[in-house]
């Protein structure tokens, strides 16, 4: 072999080895930016992930208003009668609930005067599940309506006619915001551009949506749950039916030996105080309502 040939050979291994090298160069360089796209993929899958449950818990818990003299965790229970009676009475209704028309229809003359003689303190929880269940709007845009005449200071009398006034559950006459309004006429002093406005704007919207969550987290699953001191007393308490004549006996039972709240019907709505704290109902569910 020719000195010229060898020299031929030598120079194709090694062009061949160097370009071997640079191919391992080139193929280390491509894996590590597959590692390197895959861990970042991963966190930002991570991050979206978070940024989610963190946007879906700060906004269905953290009402950004509550209407005025609204108490207990977040402000989401609507007090009505004296703060300071021995007794207090839990009520989760929804405006669209026939057994919460029924029951408002036959018990609010005497939870009212219980209140007004200063031995009960009405907790109300407006939730809205009936949206839910048979489609509309009409128990959020109700819960709404009830909030903003809380704010003006006539929860009470709205609330009596409200349920005075309350559609079948299949008719979904209060997703027409016009129809609430038209029904705080008959409340004298509600009527007003305020009340109106809140009702067209849905200003406690948020808060609507807040106390449902607190609802659907209660383990309670139907409504009217009605609880006296936190026991659950709808549709019995224990053996006994609730009755007019019977809740005021329970009451009465309840509150022996012990100092009355404030009286008259000035103790109703707005409620005295924003700080006072809510009796806990973390009790067993009360019986399926119809």
């Amino acid at each position: 072999m020719s000195e010229k040939n060898r020299e031929g050979k030598r120079t194709a291994r090694e062009r061949m080895r160097e370009e071997r090298a640079a191919q391992q160069v080139k193929d280390a360089r491509k894996k590590k930016m597959i590692v390197l796209g895959a861990v970042l993929a991963v966190l930002a899958l991570g991050a979206g992930i978070g940024v989610v449950v963190q946007n879906n818990r700060s906004t269905s818990s953290t009402p950004k208003a509550a209407p005025a003299g609204a108490i207990g965790k977040k402000n989401l229970v609507i007090p009505d009668g004296p703060a300071n009676a021995p007794s207090t009475l839990t009520v989760y209704e929804d405006p669209r609930c026939p057994a919460c028309g029924a029951f408002e229809r036959e018990f609010a003359p005497t939870v009212d005067q219980l209140q007004d003689q200063g031995k009960l303190f009405g907790n109300y929880h407006i939730v809205s599940f009936i949206d839910r269940h048979d489609s509309g709007k009409g128990s959020k845009n109700g819960a709404n309506a009830l909030a903003c005449a809380q704010d003006s200071g006539y929860f009470r009398a709205y609330h009596d006619v409200l349920y005075r006034n309350q559609p079948d559950e299949t008719v979904d006459s209060w997703k027409d915001k016009s129809k609430l309004i038209d029904l705080a006429k008959q409340v004298p002093g509600l009527d007003s551009p305020t009340f109106e406005s809140c009702v067209n704007t849905n200003k406690f919207g948020g808060w609507v949506s807040a106390v449902e969550e607190d609802f659907d987290k209660s383990g309670y699953t139907s409504t009217p749950t009605v609880l006296l001191n936190g026991k659950p007393i709808y549709p019995k308490n224990g053996n006994d039916e609730i009755t007019p004549d019977n809740l005021v006996k329970w009451v009465n039972e309840a509150n022996q030996g012990k100092q009355l709240g404030a009286t008259g019907s000035a103790s109703a709505s707005p409620a005295p105080t924003s700080t006072a704290a809510e009796t806990d109902p973390n009790q067993p569910p009360a019986s399926p309502a119809p």
